[in-house]
């Protein structure tokens, strides 16, 4: 089924991309350009042993073991351009492979990706949340300062109150906006990855 979707993506990309301008466009050509789209999906590893994908430092099966940063490093890098679909190719020497194996390999790595894509999708919602918190504070302190200047008069206390409530909702506003701004925005390139490889397609092939 998410073979099909894939393919159905390409042809919908192909049909808009080439079809004003090619409108003979011959199967053949179809096919090339197909094949240059998936490749353009793929992320391809080469490893030497499955424990290239693993932390030296974790002894635990691969069922439940921690992940290499230089594979994450690796693959976040080379996720970067991926933008229809994709799909982890892992390269291992044919006498190492083991069917068995590398089935507990790919749940290991789908669980891995879903449960911190689900994080970072957390901490990106409570990065909004608070965020949406300070700018509703903020506003609340302005018009607290405006009410002040506008009804209660010059009295000393009501001066003090609007000295401090006036540049405090300001400050509370653009910390807010900052937050919703900029910090989601530094953690978008995590959550985009982990998007992504939750959903990838995994597979193990022989060199």
């Amino acid at each position: 089924m998410a073979e099909d979707k894939k393919n159905e993506l390409l042809h919908n990309i192909l049909k808009r991309d080439f079809k004003n301008k090619n409108p003979e466009l011959t199967k053949g050509h179809e096919e090339i350009m197909k094949q240059k789209l998936l490749e353009a999906s793929e992320i391809s590893l080469i490893l030497d042993t499955y424990d290239d994908i693993f932390s030296d430092f974790d002894p635990r099966p691969y069922s439940q073991r921690a992940l290499s940063d230089d594979f994450l490093i690796e693959a976040k890098r080379a996720s970067r351009e991926k933008i229809i679909g994709m799909e982890l190719k892992f390269l291992i020497p044919r006498e190492k492979r083991n069917t068995e194996t590398e089935n507990i390999i790919k749940k290991r790595l789908h669980e891995h990706f879903k449960k911190h894509h689900d994080i970072v999708e957390d901490e990106v919602k409570k990065i909004f949340r608070t965020g949406i918190i300070l700018v509703i504070i903020g506003v609340i302190l302005m018009s607290g300062a405006a009410f002040i200047k506008q009804f209660l008069g010059n009295e000393f206390l009501w001066t003090i109150l609007f000295i401090i409530a006036e540049p405090a909702g300001w400050f509370t506003v653009w910390t807010g906006f900052d937050r919703i701004l900029d910090s989601a925005k530094s953690k978008r390139q995590d959550f985009e990855f982990y998007r992504k490889m939750s959903k990838a397609e995994i597979s193990f092939n022989s060199y």
